[in-house]
């Protein structure tokens, strides 16, 4: 299984401290503006569909969301944020991409290429990276819950592109638009997910171990943890113990 799908694994362990921090909060306040931009209609946007079943996730109030998506659709004022994406090569020559929305770019862009910078990366130009990454939906699910056979016929049939597996997990990949349709199935079926969401996939992977693999998880966590990014990608494949290791630390 790629670097990506074990990093997705032991990020859902930080989840709670993220949103005690209230940082997850923010974030999807965010992103439910800005997707509601492009319509405040879920069944007819994908994205805000998405940025609506993560705020449930993140057990976010109603009256939140529901603000948040007035907001967006400007039936009530406030801040207007623009999407940006940043690429970069980290440690090892690791292809990374960030997705940032900011109410301020210049400002963004300065803090996120110091950020980049001292964690031993740099910025890249326009697509350097992006190349590298199609955007897909992404489940995992634990092994413990069905037999593989039985899941792979029931996510293939429901309209999935690809199934992979390990010892511990199930790996899924969807269309964007086929997502929740997927997820739709296996809830239907009471099948959980350690993580569902619209990703960005990359085409191939950099193996990175030692000192350079905690360098690398170095930067992402520092980038994950600047307000105005949303999400992270790269195309890093580290053994489970360094993951492991930096989950727990």
């Amino acid at each position: 299984m790629s670097g990506h799908s074990k990093w997705k694994t032991n990020k859902g362990k930080k989840m709670v401290a993220d949103a005690k921090r209230g940082a997850t909060f923010t974030k999807v306040i965010k992103e439910l503006t800005v997707a509601a931009r492009e319509g405040g209609n879920p069944d007819t946007n994908i994205r805000l569909r998405t940025a609506m079943t993560r705020a449930k996730e993140a057990n976010m109030p109603f009256d939140n969301i529901k603000m948040a998506i007035k907001r967006g659709t400007g039936e009530l004022p406030g801040v207007v944020y623009e999407t940006v994406m940043y690429e970069a090569y980290g440690p090892g020559g690791v292809a990374i991409l960030i997705e940032a929305l900011t109410d301020n770019k210049n400002r963004s862009t300065a803090e996120i290429r110091n950020i980049v910078s001292k964690k031993g990366g740099n910025l890249a130009g326009a697509g350097s990276v992006s190349w590298m990454f199609t955007k897909k939906g992404y489940i995992l699910i634990e092994k413990s819950q069905i037999k593989e056979e039985e899941l792979m016929s029931i996510v293939l049939d429901a309209g999935a592109e690809d199934f992979k597996s390990d010892d511990k997990n199930y790996e899924i990949t969807t269309s964007p638009q086929d997502l929740e349709k997927v997820k739709e199935v296996l809830q239907a079926k009471g099948i959980k997910w350690l993580d569902a969401e619209l990703t960005m996939i990359p085409s191939s992977s950099i193996k990175v171990t030692g000192g350079e693999a905690k360098q690398v998880l170095s930067l992402v966590e520092a980038l994950e943890e600047h307000d105005d990014v949303q999400q992270v990608y790269a195309n890093f494949d580290i053994p489970d113990d360094i993951l492991e290791q930096m989950a727990a630390g």
